[in-house]
């Protein structure tokens, strides 16, 4: 194995099972100086094992929706390392059941955790990395939030806005070498248990996610990638737009769409825009053009 993270120092939060435990395996078997973080004190014993193994690793509760705790995070990292050039943002919660008899409050507690949780310890090393000219960040989304998933309206809405804020972040970081990626994992962990056959448990475990998690945090890592990972299996998503058509201002226009909505819907010739400037783009560029 090469030690192509040598050096690098990564943080990586909910940290103390599941994928937050294989992650941070990971990054240490790779080289880098491990920060983790968790709720509680089990990150501590992920830390133990890392440095019992050879490697080195500190370790540190905090709650993710508590950007002080998440500041206290990256100084931490800086005290103990010097820096911080990888941030793995992977603390999450479920609370599943179908919209109509979710909880408000479980709808907001998901949000904080997933979103806000995530802002706050990107938040806490942005500036760093800037000024560094190095950074490398990994989001947690998930299936559910690209495709849906029955009973998860809570998670999926996090999920999808993780993929929102990894597309303005990759751009507002990419004059400083800071790159920001998405991770949509596979895993039976302690938090989807329950969810899937019972025949997937040998499959779809942490330690087959983490190689993921590898490739997007190395020096010739990407940026604005939605990666899928499971299994010992990658794949990549993307939110294309398609060619669409042009109505134009005539008085039946809802009318001839509700027609052409397959039009609409073709994907031949869709294209993955590079910003969300690329729809009025393409929708003016239509326009003049007289495309139909």
């Amino acid at each position: 194995m090469t030690l192509q993270l040598h050096e690098r120092t990564a943080i990586v939060t909910g940290a103390g099972q599941g994928l937050g435990r294989a992650h941070a395996l990971a990054l240490a078997r790779h080289g880098a100086r491990v920060v983790l973080n968790d709720v509680d004190d089990k990150a501590e014993q992920v830390a133990r094992e890392i440095t019992q193994a050879g490697g080195k690793a500190v370790a540190r509760a905090g709650d993710v929706t508590r950007a002080a705790d998440m500041e206290e995070l990256a100084e931490l990292a800086v005290s103990a390392f010097g820096r911080v050039d990888i941030l793995v943002n992977n603390a999450g919660i479920l609370r599943d059941r179908s919209f109509a008899k979710m909880p408000l409050e479980d709808f907001q507690r998901v949000l904080d955790v997933h979103v806000m949780g995530a802002v706050n310890a990107t938040r806490a090393v942005w500036s760093r990395m800037r000024e560094q000219h190095y950074g490398r960040i990994v989001l947690t989304t998930s299936s559910s939030g690209l495709y849906g998933n029955f009973g998860q309206s809570n998670y999926s809405a996090a999920k999808m806005a993780l993929v929102g804020l990894m597309q303005t972040l990759a751009m507002e970081g990419a004059s400083r070498n800071v790159r920001v990626n998405c991770l949509a994992p596979s895993a039976l962990t302690d938090m989807t248990e329950g969810l899937l056959a019972a025949d997937a448990n040998e499959l779809l475990t942490p330690e087959r996610v983490s190689p993921g998690v590898i490739a997007l945090v190395g020096e010739d890592a990407p940026t604005r990638m939605i990666l899928l990972a499971g299994g010992g299996s990658y794949e990549c998503a993307h939110i294309t737009m398609t060619r669409g058509i042009h109505i134009g201002d005539v008085e039946d226009a809802a009318a001839l769409l509700c027609k052409r909505m397959e039009e609409v819907r073709d994907p031949a010739g869709q294209v993955i825009p590079e910003s969300g400037w690329d729809q009025p783009r393409h929708e003016v560029a239509k326009a003049g053009k007289g495309v139909e």
